[in-house]
């Protein structure tokens, strides 16, 4: 199954986007965690999120959707394992908060990812929670994971975030609940710290207290203990790339509600990129305003905190005059999909010069024209391809329905933004 895209002339148009995944899948931890009845206003309606809710279900935690969000009725850290696996498809986040939460649990929790997963990093993650004395069964290059409950002592565990920076988020989440409290030390930097930074906010959310040290260092002391709340989840930064850059490519003006430029979240900082592109970009009525009128331009940039938006950046560098350079991005490679990879391939096949490095990618504008593309099953693959196909006829996409990993609604707000 493909979709073709139909180019487009300026646009002008409101578009929204759903609740922020990553504060979702954050929230139902912490609201499972505390004790009583949480809510999640506006929680996320991704497949991912969904994964989450149906993984704490199976673990004996109560996850029901409503017409606002969630309800999540917690149980104060007392779990079970489940009698069957616990899918989690390719989901990152999922998968890596699942693995410390199962620490908790009465028994052995056995997760099942999918095919893709076995090439995700995540032995740095097993190795950190063996140390705080959890009992992990997991043979590299598979997607099955055994986790003994009941076994996780705290203290000070030390890890490489440089794969992920959800194994440092999956640590701390559970710290309120480690025997003796724990601090989570990042060794040789920390990729993506504006995550673990979302991560200490909702904790903070649910009552629990995170001290942050100067040697990288995050810190939960004994007896800290999460609170049930309410969770007003703010709408998501990286699904609103999406319609800024439809903006930046095609013109004319797109408004985004829900989504600050002041946002916790890393991909808010999407806004900042687009403007040194020669974008205007506008808070107002609670959200942004993108217009583009004059030119675009290529930049020199680091997405390090921002990879995310990396593919949505790209398909906007392709319509700049002159050469964008991003940096410091070889965690690309461990996404969903090896995006740098992908990204090489499938615009090549429009007939884009994109040059991947060792950790970044140079873009030089050159004409393009219409083709087939591989989605290699990547939501964020998918959605930026579309984009591209707002200014290059023929643009067709394979397994477009792979968006609904993120952004269930991602065709229908794409079709309403450029029918008018």
């Amino acid at each position: 199954m493909t979709r073709r895209i139909e180019t487009s002339g300026p646009l002008r148009a409101t578009v929204h986007v759903p609740g922020s995944k990553s504060i979702t899948n954050r929230g139902l931890v912490c609201a499972a965690l505390a004790r009583g009845e949480s809510r999640l206003v506006n929680a996320s309606s991704s497949d991912d999120s969904g994964l989450m809710a149906n993984g704490l279900n199976q673990l004996g935690v109560l996850v029901r959707r409503t017409e606002e969000g969630m309800i999540v009725v917690g149980t104060g850290g007392t779990l079970y394992a489940p009698k069957y696996p616990i899918p989690v498809g390719n989901a990152g986040t999922t998968l890596r908060f699942l693995l410390s939460v199962s620490a908790l649990a009465e028994g052995t929790t056995v997760l099942e990812g999918s095919g893709r997963m076995a090439e995700r990093p995540n032995e740095e993650l097993v190795a950190a929670l063996r140390s705080l004395g959890v009992t992990v069964g997991h043979r590299e290059g598979t997607s099955r994971f055994e986790v003994g409950g009941g076994s996780l002592e705290g203290g000070l565990v030390t890890i490489r975030s440089s794969g992920s920076s959800q194994f440092i988020s999956s640590l701390l989440l559970v710290a309120p609940c480690a025997r003796s409290g724990m601090t989570v030390r990042a060794a040789e930097g920390l990729s993506s710290a504006s995550y673990v930074g979302l991560t200490v906010d909702v904790m903070r959310r649910f009552g629990v207290r995170v001290t942050q040290g100067d040697d990288l260092s995050f810190g939960v002391g004994g007896g800290e203990h999460y609170r049930r709340a309410e969770l007003v989840v703010e709408a998501d930064a990286s699904s609103a790339s999406y319609p800024m850059a439809a903006a930046a490519i095609a013109g004319g003006e797109v408004f985004v509600p829900g989504v600050t430029e002041d946002s916790g979240q890393g991909d808010a900082g999407f806004a900042k990129v687009l403007r040194s592109m020669g974008c205007d970009v506008r808070g107002r009525d609670g959200g942004l305003s993108v217009v583009r009128t004059g030119a675009l331009r290529g930049i020199e940039v680091d997405m390090n905190a921002m990879p995310d938006v990396v593919p949505t950046l790209l398909a906007v560098a392709l319509f700049a005059e002159g050469t964008t350079v991003i940096r410091n991005v070889a965690h690309l490679r461990h996404k969903e999909s090896d995006r740098a990879e992908g990204l090489a391939v499938e615009l090549g096949r429009l007939g884009a010069s994109v040059h991947v490095r060792d950790d970044g990618i140079i873009v030089h504008p050159v004409p393009l024209h219409g083709a087939i593309l591989d989605t290699h099953d990547d939501h964020r693959l998918a959605m930026s391809f579309a984009l591209i196909g707002l200014r290059v006829p023929g643009v067709e996409i394979e397994n477009p329905d792979c968006v609904r990993k993120s952004f269930p609604g991602f065709w229908d707000e794409f079709d309403r933004m450029t029918r008018g």
